[in-house]
């Protein structure tokens, strides 16, 4: 067993403060607030993710994808790059993607790692499909969410060393209203290249 390398002590100590620049005056120096306002400002010059109903852009990855429905209502949530929820089906739609070097990692380890925390688990369907030039992993499962029975319509594309998650979460008795919807979005999905302007 090899023996791991510590972390040396100096990279554990606080870096030394640095003294305001010519371009920062010493009231911004001194008041935290007006520094942060400043980053803030500078930051969102420089463009964070965006959505403009049909083509994403994050820092990593870019995608298009058509138009929702009119029933779906965009949601703001922290861990998808675009999600909506369709109350007229009962149903929640998230798209994500993510660049960690997983290129090692089967897609069926990828589609399992989503359901980790649910209950009583059914695979219905699973298929690898050609996707965007490469392949997907797609599976319809039943589940249980917190207790309560869900279907769960799954895409999972591995792409340029990126992972695209595409996720339909319905109540049983509405899945099949709402899959036709999902689909056409999933099918009409493609990646983009993140650093295009």
């Amino acid at each position: 067993m090899q023996k791991r390398d510590s972390v040396p002590a100096a990279a554990m100590r606080r870096p030394p403060r640095r003294r305001p620049t010519a371009g920062g005056s010493a009231a911004e120096a001194a008041n935290p607030r007006a520094r942060l306002l400043a980053l803030a400002v500078a930051l969102a010059g420089c463009g964070g993710p965006s959505f403009d109903g049909t083509i994403y852009r994050g820092s990593e990855v870019a995608f298009r994808v058509p138009p929702a429905p009119a029933s779906w209502k965009p949601l703001s949530v922290s861990d998808a790059a675009v999600a909506y929820r369709d109350e007229a089906n009962g149903a929640t739609i998230a798209l994500n993607g993510r660049c960690r070097n997983e290129d090692d990692v089967p897609l069926v380890s990828l589609t399992n790692h989503l359901f980790l925390h649910f209950t009583e688990r059914e695979v219905l369907k699973q298929e690898v499909v050609p996707f965007d030039g490469r392949e997907a992993m797609h599976t319809v499962l039943s589940a249980k969410l917190d207790g309560v029975p869900k279907v769960f319509d799954v895409w999972v594309l591995k792409k340029n060393g990126c992972v695209y998650d595409m996720l339909l979460i319905a109540d049983p008795a509405r899945y099949a209203a709402i899959e036709p919807a999902f689909t056409r979005m999933v099918r009409g999905f493609s990646t983009l290249p993140a650093d295009d302007d």
